[in-house]
């Protein structure tokens, strides 16, 4: 008898391990996204895996290959809770590339396999798949699902843009409109910029992706001047289409274009509202020209650039005080004619150069002509590429000026939280300043 209650027992405990075994196979374990599989770049994604034994153990892991093919990943660890569930919006991460409670970690805190890249987006026609795995302390992945990141709304029109000598790409929301309109200037490179002007055409906006050099049949280099004439045009060409709301249009810059969208603003009377990330209150690289007026670019000061310890190039105070001589003042834009609305944003731990400084002088001149016509916002532990929601940070990439890797800056998280706030913070300023504009403005223009 007492064998057989032993056997008895042995085969109850048998099966109460094999049922816990169970549960933690791939068979047994899901993984859901939510709302869904698919969903856009800027939007959150809410990852749960059911399914595990309390208290286990799982990794979660994150990859995505961009348009140049280079990889980018991210993990993290967790602990299942008393039901078998990981909810990445409830449960903290033990460790990994972030910790803590972080609903969007898997995404921000990607970083490249090949140091030094950063993640780039050629067509916003191909969405970014992003793999998700959880594996268990074995390695055994027990459930995968793919998010698809996608950049345009159903009915979107993406147009190829080749007006008289004008290039880079339309996007026209869905609808009759009109919709107000906005010029996209991206960074040093000179192409176009599509992931943030489709996903800001998803928000009402007729946005237009422009190209300055680098591009189809532009200049292929940086050219030793740039002409306002050639913005001008682009933006006539916007103001005039038969889908966008006048009389004044928007325009988005970053980095090196945000010289050219403060000359912008201040020599071409269609510009209701601008918004300078991390620009430079002077030209670099190349001198601006319009019509007879000639402002010469802000040179830099070798001297001053160092490298780090670990060998990367740190460029932050290449650029001098624009206001430190009358040479160098010569080179300022001068904002104080612009009409317009300015946002102007500055990162605290952008490497690229003084943001901060550059922004602040920018608005001093404004104030000293007694205008309140902007807003600056700073960013504690935020490097040089705010870009839009979610996009991994990018604390050092080749510099095509340089022509070697550089910092840029910034803390991961830190960063990411900018991304989110700036881009609710550029919607609502275009739409304050586009959608609401006056006729006495059209009266003017």
């Amino acid at each position: 008898m007492q064998f057989q209650s032993a056997l008895r027992l042995l085969k109850v405990t048998s099966r109460a391990f094999s049922l816990t075994a169970m549960r933690s196979t791939s068979h047994q374990v899901c993984m859901q996204l939510l709302p869904g599989p698919r969903s856009f770049f800027d939007e959150a994604v809410h990852v749960k895996v059911e399914g595990l034994a309390p208290q286990q153990q799982v990794e979660l892991r994150s990859r995505l290959t961009d348009h140049k093919g280079v990889v980018f990943k991210a993990s993290s660890v967790y602990i299942a809770d008393a039901t078998g569930q990981v909810d990445v919006c409830t449960s903290p991460s033990l460790s990994g590339t972030y910790t803590g409670v972080e609903p969007m970690g898997l995404f921000w805190s990607m970083a490249p396999e090949t140091p030094h890249k950063k993640l780039f987006i050629k067509t916003a026609s191909s969405p970014i798949l992003v793999n998700i795995d959880a594996l268990s302390n074995t390695g055994e992945v027990l459930a995968s699902e793919t998010s698809e990141r996608q950049f345009m709304i159903e009915g979107m029109r993406r147009i190829p843009l080749k007006e008289d000598k004008v290039r880079g790409v339309l996007f026209l929301p869905p609808g009759e409109g009109p919709f107000p309109g906005v010029v996209d200037i991206y960074t040093l490179g000179g192409g176009p910029c599509e992931a943030r002007a489709s996903l800001l055409a998803n928000k009402g906006f007729a946005v237009l992706a422009l190209a300055y050099y680098g591009y189809e049949d532009l200049p292929r280099t940086v050219p030793k001047k740039f002409d306002l004439e050639y913005f001008e045009a682009a933006v006539a060409f916007l103001a005039g289409h038969p889908l966008v709301q006048g009389p004044g249009i928007g325009v988005i810059s970053i980095s090196k274009s945000g010289d050219l969208a403060l000359s912008m603003a201040s020599f071409l009377s269609r510009i209701s509202a601008t918004v300078s990330i991390n620009g430079c209150s002077s030209p670099v690289l190349s001198s601006l020209h319009y019509k007879d007026i000639i402002i010469p670019y802000l040179a830099p000061v070798f001297e001053n650039i160092t490298v780090t310890p670990s060998g990367i190039i740190d460029v932050r105070d290449a650029l001098p005080d624009p206001m430190a001589t009358e040479k160098t003042r010569k080179s300022v834009i001068p904002v104080e004619r612009a009409s317009c609305h300015f946002l102007f944003v500055a990162s605290e731990d952008d490497r690229n150069w003084n943001s901060c400084l550059f922004a602040e002088q920018s608005a001093a001149r404004l104030r000293d002509c007694e205008k309140e016509n902007f807003e600056l916002v700073r960013y504690p532990n935020a490097g040089h590429f705010l870009e839009v929601p979610f996009m991994p940070h990018c604390p050092s990439a080749f510099h095509a000026a340089v022509g070697k890797d550089v910092m840029f800056g910034g803390q991961p998280k830190a960063h990411s939280e900018a991304q989110l706030d700036l881009w609710s913070r550029v919607q609502e300023f275009f739409r304050k300043h586009l959608e609401n504009q006056t006729h006495s403005q059209k009266a003017m223009l």
